[in-house]
């Protein structure tokens, strides 16, 4: 996995030995999102609300560790299915809101799967936001058992 990491924003990428469009689907679809969005132990997505268009909402509830509930909302600035997804990120422990962009490439069956996450303070730095890698790693995980 490929990563970078500048002062507003985190750039991760990832091949997946999947077509764009499963891909995409995993990473829009309520039913398949709660599936594998989270960490056992860490945090849990529980619950997902999507109206997938540019200026619809969505949300996520789940658990996170010490079995705290949280809110993750956002509304979609960008849906190019199955090559672009782009959203405001505003979680309940966190202001002001972000911005996540999911960019998908296929090759011979393959998505190269990057996700850049931008417009972080100074006080929520983007050196300090970790979950992407693990997040990246679970999505291929889900989509590849698929087959």
């Amino acid at each position: 996995m490929n990563t970078a990491t500048q002062d507003d924003r985190i750039i991760k990428q990832i091949i997946i030995n999947a077509p764009a469009q499963r891909v995409f689907a995993a990473l829009t679809d309520p039913q398949q999102r709660t599936k594998w969005w989270g960490a056992k132990g860490k945090f849990e997505v529980t619950h997902m609300e999507s109206d997938l268009r540019p200026g619809g909402a969505w949300l996520m509830r789940g658990m996170r560790m010490g079995n705290q509930s949280f809110v993750i909302r956002g509304e979609y600035r960008e849906v190019q299915p199955p090559k672009i997804l782009e959203f405001t990120w505003l979680p309940d422990w966190q202001e002001p809101q972000t911005i996540v962009r999911f960019d998908l490439e296929e090759k011979d069956g393959k998505t190269e799967l990057r996700v850049t996450h931008s417009d972080f303070t100074a006080e929520f730095a983007a050196e300090r936001y970790q979950g992407w890698q693990l997040l990246l790693g679970s999505v291929k995980a889900y989509v590849e058992k698929l087959g």
